[in-house]
């Protein structure tokens, strides 16, 4: 039996660096009008939820305020709740759609916690499978997600229409 190569192209602009624009891609999304550009997947009053494009495991979404605010203790009351409103609401849809078996949720505060974006306050929603952490990661320094950014996006904003009767706000 051969070895199987597996394909990732879009995993080397984040290794390289060179795939980000300049300034906040977070604000950007949060004030762009096309939500699908920006894999924005539903839009709230003062806060949003879109794709990671450099997922930890298929479905990890972000959950930031639209504005521009790196601290946690500098949000406002109704951003506070709105971003765990929203990140409650995004874990709903998950569970219909994809059927994971856990979470992890959390917020990565400082570049030595990991974050790759200290500037711009954001939650992270990463759905959970058994096994889903597998050998390609243990040996091959490489993680599998086995669904294109854009059929995600397609599944989780269908799955939010349904789940609001039709009413779409990104």
């Amino acid at each position: 039996m051969g070895m199987e190569t597996l394909w990732a192209p879009w995993r080397m602009a984040f290794i390289k660096d060179c795939d980000k624009e300049a300034g906040c891609f977070l604000c950007r999304a949060g004030m762009a009008q096309e939500s699908r550009r920006d894999r924005v997947v539903r839009r709230g009053k003062t806060v949003f939820a879109l794709l990671n494009r450099y997922p930890y495991n298929n479905g990890h979404l972000l959950i930031a305020p639209v504005r521009h605010e790196g601290r946690l203790e500098a949000l406002t009351p109704e951003e506070m709740t709105e971003v765990l409103s929203l990140t409650a609401e995004a874990k709903t849809v998950l569970d219909r759609v994809m059927s994971p078996q856990g979470y992890n949720v959390g917020a990565n505060l400082g570049r030595v916690a990991g974050a790759g974006l200290e500037a711009h306050f954001h939650m992270h929603l990463v759905p959970r499978w058994s096994g889903d952490t597998n050998f390609m990661t243990t040996v091959g320094s490489a993680k599998v997600i086995p669904q294109a950014l854009d059929d995600l996006w397609e599944l989780l904003t269908a799955g939010w229409d349904e789940a609001k009767g039709g009413e779409r706000r990104c």
